[in-house]
């Protein structure tokens, strides 16, 4: 990666809340000039200026937001964040969610890369980023979230392999259970399910939006140039055993 142009530019999809507005807010720490990307306003006022209300699961949509971003320098880092969850058991598995899930947790970041890596190639190289998740190793009630989940990395693999001789890495940041308004929608606090999930992390704890954009921040680092096509577990140890 060729020394980085002043401001960098990165790109947070789903940078609003939760574990993307962590991210969004460490990589404005780093340096770099954030653009997020949402169904909703970024809930830290310090990230609404370069901030664009849009439906990812909207291609023409995205296409043009993305296209406004781009205009205005290349974006050498991209964070796929965005994803939605909808926890059924198998037999409860609605196909009709498919596509739903599919095409907000996936597709995005086919979209956005397609455009991003054209201006990472002429500025030399470039960092992307793949927020997946503990439950490719497998959980209960997932079946299209980590069907989605276990694609984004499998594909970020690929990537890394076609895009290492243009100097940009591709790796995924793949969260345990983290406290955000997400996991107390699909884990209620007082069921007896999450307060396994707690007690079995073995850090003691539950993670935050600021271990997992930590993360985030090494992968891309300029430093962090020879390390492509890998997942971390931010987990407090539950994908260990």
């Amino acid at each position: 990666m060729t020394q980085d142009p002043s401001p960098r530019h990165a790109l947070v999809t789903g940078g609003a809340r939760n574990i993307g507005l962590g991210i969004a807010r460490r990589l404005r720490e780093d340096g770099w000039r954030v653009f997020v990307q949402d169904i909703e306003e970024p809930e830290d006022p310090a990230l609404r200026a370069d901030a664009q209300r849009v439906d990812l699961t909207d291609i023409a949509a995205t296409t043009a937001a993305l296209q406004h971003i781009l205009a205005q320098g290349p974006v050498t880092c991209l964070v796929n964040n965005v994803g939605i969850v909808k926890p059924a058991s198998f037999d409860a598995v609605a196909l009709d969610d498919f596509d739903s899930i599919m095409h907000l947790n996936l597709r995005p970041s086919i979209l956005a890369a397609k455009l991003v890596v054209p201006g990472m190639r002429t500025a030399g190289g470039g960092r992307i980023v793949m927020n997946t998740s503990r439950v490719t190793k497998g959980k209960i009630d997932r079946t299209l979230y980590s069907a989605s989940k276990g694609a984004i990395q499998s594909m970020a693999r690929t990537w890394a392999l076609e895009l290492a001789r243009d100097r940009i890495t591709v790796n995924c940041v793949a969260p345990g259970p983290i406290a955000t308004t997400a996991f107390w929608e699909n884990n209620p606090e007082d069921a007896p399910e999450t307060r396994a999930i707690v007690d079995a992390v073995p850090m003691g704890r539950m993670g935050t939006p600021e271990d997992v954009a930590q993360a985030v921040s090494f992968f891309a680092d300029p430093r962090s140039g020879f390390i492509t096509g890998q997942t971390v577990f931010v987990c407090g140890g539950t994908a260990v055993g």
